[in-house]
């Protein structure tokens, strides 16, 4: 029998921008746009931190970059952290809730 995937909360830090809404929020995928950064945490005690701007790459050079340096590193890291824009998160849902409300009326 194959485990289903367990959904994840988000970290403390990351409920803490916006508790009413992220604290019920369990998630299994982050969309690159609602990154800020990647920390890479290697065996050897190195960090990488990449910075995600869907501004200047576009985001499926930005998935390719990401799944080549998991798969070419896969042995020797330690840790990946997503840095989640709690911001960008908000204005968005924000946003979304305003339109939908206005066409609830």
């Amino acid at each position: 029998m194959q485990k289903k995937p367990r959904k994840k909360q988000l970290p403390k830090e990351v409920i803490d921008h916006w508790p009413e809404v992220l604290k019920d929020i369990h998630i299994d995928v982050v969309p690159l746009e609602y990154l800020n950064s990647v920390r890479v945490e290697f065996t050897d005690g190195k960090i990488w931190d990449i910075d995600i701007n869907t501004d200047k790459k576009p985001v499926k050079d930005l998935e390719k970059s990401l799944d080549d340096l998991f798969e070419q590193y896969q042995n020797v890291i330690k840790n990946v952290d997503f840095r989640l824009d709690t911001d960008k998160v908000k204005a968005d849902i924000t946003k979304r809730t305003k339109k939908f409300l206005k066409l609830r009326r």
